[in-house]
């Protein structure tokens, strides 16, 4: 009960909190004093949420792959044949229940082709 509680008091103070990574030292420094470990802050650039798929079918895409993917990401992907395209999308609905209209999958599909694909 307690976990469950705390939950959304650690999602808001890492939404908030910069980055941090922790760094273990191999041992002692100079003085001889073990130095265990340390925190030190890091710059993280995320993906620009803003952003959005143009062009013609990016309607399908935006209203449904936004939703979980930044337009960046999908974009910086390799590019492939249209029947790996399909097994993507498929494998995001059936693999990961990604809540994407049936009827958009075919335009989702061309437009991933189209922009992203692999002769």
């Amino acid at each position: 009960m307690f976990r469950e509680a705390m939950l959304p008091v650690i999602l808001a103070v890492a939404l908030i909190a910069p980055p941090v990574v922790l760094v273990r030292s191999a041992g002692a420094d100079s003085a001889g004093t073990n130095q265990g470990i340390t925190l030190k802050s890091v710059s993280v650039d995320l993906p620009d949420p803003g952003r959005t798929f143009d062009g013609p079918g990016a309607d399908a895409i935006n209203g449904n792959c936004l939703a979980c993917h930044s337009a960046g990401m999908v974009l910086n992907q390799p590019t492939m044949p249209k029947a790996a395209w399909q097994a993507e999308v498929e494998k995001m609905i059936h693999a990961y229940h990604a809540p994407v209209d049936p009827k958009d999958v075919a335009a989702i599909v061309d437009y991933l082709a189209r922009t992203k694909g692999a002769p």
